[in-house]
């Protein structure tokens, strides 16, 4: 699998107001990137976000980076793709991702084992319901039950093939984009040097499983990025976001595969201990090196360009961990800047 010398280029604003999202969704496009991005958590609906960006962009596409797969049927999954698709005039990605196994479990009240196969039964589904005019689905799996026929005249969506990109962080979870996804959507966690050796292999290891061409499945990457002319400032609220991250025991195997495994259980006892300065100064400043794109905009132009032949898209992650909505607009506003949108 190859990369191209420049990635595409998209940011992720979440956590902010609705209105400012959207502000910032417009100076995205306007700059000229290829993506804006939002996520969903408690607080805040992916697809709320993305309805409102819709009306307001004109060329980048808008995805869910990301929108639960579970918590909500493939019923509705699909319609709220289908509806925003058609909102965006053809623009939507739809991103997926589980969460943790626990999060699927406490927060969704839904079995949390076996995520990979979740997914990997939930995406043919989806692309089913898109095409039902052409077959009824009669789909008893392990995870869901659907059984519908078409009625009356049906009209057919925007796109019968609504790019889906599923979320990974484990091995065996990013096989799942190889055997049934359109991409990939890495973790903010991840290094370049892990999306090489680890990440690209688990894909094509997937896509041989399914009989598919590695090189159809794109490799995204949110990359925590902070652009200040305070770089130690920009280093501390990267740190931040790390720490927000580490401070789960779902990333402690990553962290160990990376060398930062130490730094993972001093970042999970501040957390125990509600102790969110130690948290962040747990976070090396190695760890801050490899995983964030943090510093003083000549500093991070020359940072981004470790991604260059590693990542079809780079999705520059703007910080919402212990930071104001305000601060979170102005850094988006910094990386615009800075960065700038237009690829080859």
């Amino acid at each position: 699998m190859s990369a191209p010398a420049t990635p595409r280029r998209g940011i992720a604003v979440f956590g902010a107001t609705l209105e400012t999202m959207v502000e910032a969704a417009v100076a995205v496009d306007r700059a000229g990137f290829d993506a804006i991005w939002t996520s969903e958590l408690y607080n805040r609906s992916a697809t709320v976000t993305l309805a409102t960006m819709a009306p307001r962009t004109q060329r980048c596409v808008l995805g869910s980076g990301i929108m639960y797969g579970v918590g909500r049927s493939p019923l509705m999954l699909a319609a709220e793709a289908r509806d925003l698709d058609e909102l965006s005039g053809g623009r939507f990605v739809l991103g997926l991702g589980n969460g943790t196994r626990r999060m699927i479990s406490d927060w969704h009240g839904l079995d949390g084992s076996a995520p990979a196969v979740r997914i990997e039964e939930l995406v043919p589904l989806l692309r089913r319901i898109w095409r039902l005019a052409e077959a009824p689905i009669d789909h008893e799996g392990r995870f869901y039950r659907l059984r519908m026929k078409p009625t009356g005249e049906m009209k057919a969506p925007l796109r019968d093939r609504i790019p889906i990109w599923t979320a990974g962080v484990n091995p065996r979870m990013i096989e799942s984009a190889g055997r049934v996804a359109d991409g990939l959507l890495g973790h903010a966690l991840f290094t370049a040097e892990h999306i090489a050796e680890v990440v690209r292999p688990a894909i094509a290891k997937g896509a041989a499983h399914a009989e598919r061409d590695p090189d159809e499945i794109a490799v995204a990457s949110l990359v925590i990025s902070v652009v200040d002319d305070d770089a130690e400032r920009a280093r501390r609220e990267a740190a931040a976001q790390i720490a927000f991250y580490c401070s789960a025991k779902t990333y402690g195997p990553l962290l160990e595969s990376h060398g930062f495994g130490a730094a993972g259980e001093a970042i999970r006892a501040a957390f125990a201990a509600g102790d969110w300065d130690a948290m962040v100064a747990a976070v090396t400043p190695e760890m801050v090196d490899r995983m964030a794109l943090a510093g003083t905009p000549e500093e991070v132009k020359a940072a981004a360009r470790r991604y260059e032949g590693v990542l079809d898209h780079l999705i520059l992650y703007v910080p919402s961990y212990g930071i104001s909505p305000e601060r979170a607009v102005e850094n988006a506003n910094r990386i615009v800047a800075t960065i700038g949108g237009v690829t080859a």
